[in-house]
């Protein structure tokens, strides 16, 4: 019976870096579970690696379908943009374990869609100066850079992810992503001991 492996932090604390690592450590094992999203690809991702990208249109046409697990939109500095999970007939748990990327709310939300008996967190914390240098980083490597878009989602962040909102998810484990190869090695061994 498969499981799905739910990387859950801010912006800009390794979650996509980290499951490009699961994802190549587990191969077969492990696929992905690619979110849609309303937003503009970015320059260096592609159409189904990092999510499938659609248009608002197309996710009125999915959510009225009955196929949204979960979905939230962000008010951003271009216009909303919403992220979904989608049941689309591509997730089979009776023959295969999957890794997702999302927010506590999605994690929640997919918790209970698909039992939390089968949806393990891998929930990442890390140093705020250090995140926030990252995310620059990151934006100065886009070919147009959204400086203020990249300050709005580190600020609801701080929201999103209160100390109070992470303790009522109650993780068994926390990830510290301050060093990438120490993280990477702390799950890779919970995937491990849950995939058996």
């Amino acid at each position: 019976m498969g499981k799905i492996f739910y990387i859950i932090g801010p912006s800009a604390s390794g979650k996509d870096s980290l499951a490009r690592a699961l994802l190549r450590e587990f191969g077969e094992k492990l696929s992905p579970l690619m979110m849609h999203t309303t937003r503009p690809i970015r320059s260096g991702e592609k159409e189904g690696e990092e999510y499938y990208f659609i248009s608002p249109e197309e996710f009125c046409a999915l959510e009225a379908a009955g196929k949204v697990i979960e979905a939230r939109t962000y008010q951003t500095v271009h216009g909303p943009w919403t992220y979904a999970t989608v049941d689309d007939g591509r997730i089979d748990l009776a023959s295969h374990s999957y890794l997702a990327v999302g927010t506590l709310e999605s994690y929640r939300k997919t918790a209970a869609y698909f039992g939390s008996e089968r949806v393990v967190p891998l929930y990442i914390e890390l140093d705020k100066g250090l995140r926030l240098a990252r995310a620059l980083n990151r934006e100065r490597a886009q070919a147009e850079p959204k400086y203020a878009e990249m300050c709005r989602r580190f600020l609801a962040d701080e929201q999103d992810f209160s100390e109070e909102k992470v303790a009522a998810c109650h993780f068994p484990r926390v990830y510290v992503n301050n060093d990438f190869t120490a993280c990477l090695e702390a799950m890779k061994e919970t995937v491990e001991k849950e995939l058996v």
